[in-house]
């Protein structure tokens, strides 16, 4: 039984552009296509641009699943200055001198901050604290402290320095795990340096398999609304693929569980047309849903 929730969901991937939140993107998306199930996944701060992967009807249950994917970034770091809020946006808190800062010293603080890592979250951040946004607190001049948490950044490359006066330029690339905040490796770096740092610019150019690529404006999107991809399609880019019966099909489809077969991590199981089921995760011996994409009743 086709179901317009099912025909009409899938995953939009915009690029964000400055000055607007992830929120107001969210906004704009349910005028266009109509609905408000539309939802994030990640969100992006409003001086940052790129990859924001948005859900529509059904597929807005994808999103928590791609929350948990790597994530990467091109940014530039600005050594000499500290901020309020780690980036330009932010009052100035402290000026020093960078200038003598050499290459070497850089290099050590970055290889430092690479790889299993523990961060302190930024607090203009939208992490929660007794039940308030970090960033709402931070604004409403509310004193708190965040506590370190375990982040991995596999790549922190620069591509380019700048020496600007006082000032030193980092043009960077960062790949890294979920709950990772490039504010913060700026701040850590600037700090482990002893002349402070904050971001000047961030632009998120992928979230798991989706890149600038898939990307598209929300003036484009609003021209010419459509999905990135459909919810099929979504589920099986993002996952590993197991092939199942139409019999198993119609088991998990009605909750019921499938037989193990040695896998680990959250995969899709395919019935013989085509048609992402669910997401599916071994534990004992069941292979139990995390998410019917197509239950019983829409199939």
């Amino acid at each position: 039984m086709a179901d317009s929730t099912i025909e009409n969901a899938g995953l939009l991937v915009v690029d964000k552009a400055a000055g607007v939140t992830s929120h107001d993107v969210v906004s704009q998306c349910r005028k266009v296509f109509g609905t408000r199930r539309i939802g994030h996944a990640g969100t992006l701060d409003p001086m940052a641009t790129g990859v924001l992967v948005i859900g529509v009807e059904r597929a807005t249950k994808l999103l928590g699943l791609l929350s948990l994917t790597t994530k990467s970034y091109a940014a530039t770091i600005r050594l000499g200055q500290s901020t309020t809020t780690d980036d330009a946006d932010g009052e100035v808190t402290e000026a020093t001198a960078a200038g003598d800062v050499g290459d070497g010293a850089i290099a050590t603080g970055i290889r430092d901050l690479t790889g299993e890592i523990s961060q302190v979250p930024a607090k203009v951040s939208a992490i929660k604290v007794d039940g308030h946004r970090a960033h709402a607190l931070v604004r409403g001049g509310t004193e708190f402290e965040l506590a370190a948490r375990p982040v991995t950044v596999s790549r922190f490359e620069v591509l380019e320095t700048r020496r600007d006066g006082d000032f030193v330029d980092l043009v960077v690339e960062v790949d890294c795990s979920s709950g990772t905040y490039i504010r913060s490796l700026a701040r850590d770096l600037g700090a482990a340096l002893g002349v402070g740092g904050h971001l000047t610019a961030l632009r998120r150019t992928a979230v798991g398999p989706f890149t600038l690529e898939h990307a598209r404006t929300m003036e484009a999107v609003t021209a010419d609304p459509g999905l990135s991809m459909g919810i099929d399609d979504a589920a099986k880019l993002c996952f590993p693929h197991r092939p199942i019966s139409d019999d198993e099909a119609e088991s998990i489809s009605q909750g019921r569980w499938l037989e193990p077969v040695g896998r680990t991590g959250i995969y899709t199981v395919v019935d013989p047309s085509g048609q992402a089921i669910a997401l599916v995760q071994e534990k004992g011996r069941r292979a139990s849903s995390v998410m019917v994409v197509r239950p019983a009743t829409l199939r």
